[in-house]
């Protein structure tokens, strides 16, 4: 368990917050993000607090009493998803309904982090809010699942749907992200292949900490998209993460029947953010900058000390 209570010369919120998946890279964003608001916060991770234990959620959520609760824990593995379907439902589908249950016993909001994964991709533009959910997999079906059980138990959760989430916390997972994936293949010196055909919204997440807080601080219930804003093929990606890096790999366009996979995914998943932005939310940042800041921190954070 990870605590931190606001400074005395700081005006503290009613509100407490508790913050489950606190070692993932949107985790300790949002962490951040809420502790410099102002905010009492208390994260988890799964060591102090397993969310497919109903009697830890339970326990950690009563003990803490606190006004919102934030679930940025996921199974996120969508291949390994495809044999062991189970292992992605109790995390991104049971696991919910566990935190919907206790935050509706003592009258907490819940904030829970969706995916674009949810859609089919066969719309070919950014989805919105309102175009019906349809989903590919083992993994897309199980956090569909998480949204119907956050919806189900409460009458005002808020469901943020995001996709392709990086930052600078990245660095101390196991899993990394899309970024730390193309500077470490840049690095063997060998032909990158990338799909040119899957088209996707990257997003910042400290861009994602800063508006998930804004929405909680203005009341937002409902279901809301906050992606990077920017459509575009995971290939285009990886060529803009190289320019920025200054890096010049041979980078190979693909398409998804040179690189199957055991799961199907959305050709065309990047999500519209009309709706958050018509609320008076700042836009996110565009691609090239949240590219240039996540390599600003990444050199900060890998500096010797």
């Amino acid at each position: 368990m990870w605590k931190r209570a606001v400074g005395h010369n700081r005006k503290v919120p009613a509100d407490r917050v508790v913050i489950f998946g606190r070692a993932g890279q949107l985790g300790g964003e949002l962490i951040t993000e809420f502790i410099e608001r102002g905010y009492d916060v208390t994260g988890f991770e799964r060591a102090a607090a397993d969310i497919t234990s109903p009697v830890a959620v339970e326990q950690a959520i009563t003990k803490r009493n606190p006004s919102v609760v934030i679930n940025a824990a996921a199974y996120n593995y969508v291949d390994a998803a495809e044999n062991d379907p189970q292992a992605a439902f109790l995390v991104n589908g049971l696991a919910v309904r566990s935190l919907a249950m206790a935050c509706r016993r003592i009258g907490a909001r819940l904030v829970h982090f969706s995916t674009d994964y949810v859609f089919d991709g066969e719309a070919g533009r950014p989805y919105t809010e309102e175009d019906p959910p349809h989903p590919l997999g083992a993994y897309a079906v199980s956090k569909l699942a998480g949204e119907m059980y956050a919806r189900a138990y409460l009458d005002e959760p808020l469901i943020i749907r995001t996709c392709g989430v990086f930052g600078p916390g990245g660095l101390g997972t196991s899993r990394g992200n899309f970024v730390e994936l193309m500077l470490r293949l840049a690095g063997q010196g060998q032909a990158i292949r990338v799909l040119d055909d899957h088209i996707a919204s990257p997003t910042y997440a400290p861009a994602l900490a800063a508006r998930t807080a804004d929405l909680v601080q203005r009341g937002v219930q409902g279901v809301i998209h906050a992606g990077g804003g920017t459509p575009i093929s995971w290939f285009e990606w990886a060529g803009k993460i190289f320019d920025a890096a200054r890096l010049k790999p041979a980078l190979r366009p693909a398409n998804d029947r040179e690189l199957p996979t055991a799961a199907r995914r959305p050709k065309y998943s990047a999500l519209s953010n009309a709706k958050m932005e018509s609320l008076g939310l700042k836009p996110m940042p565009s691609l090239d900058e949240a590219i240039r800041a996540y390599l600003e921190s990444r050199t900060r954070r890998l500096a010797p000390v």
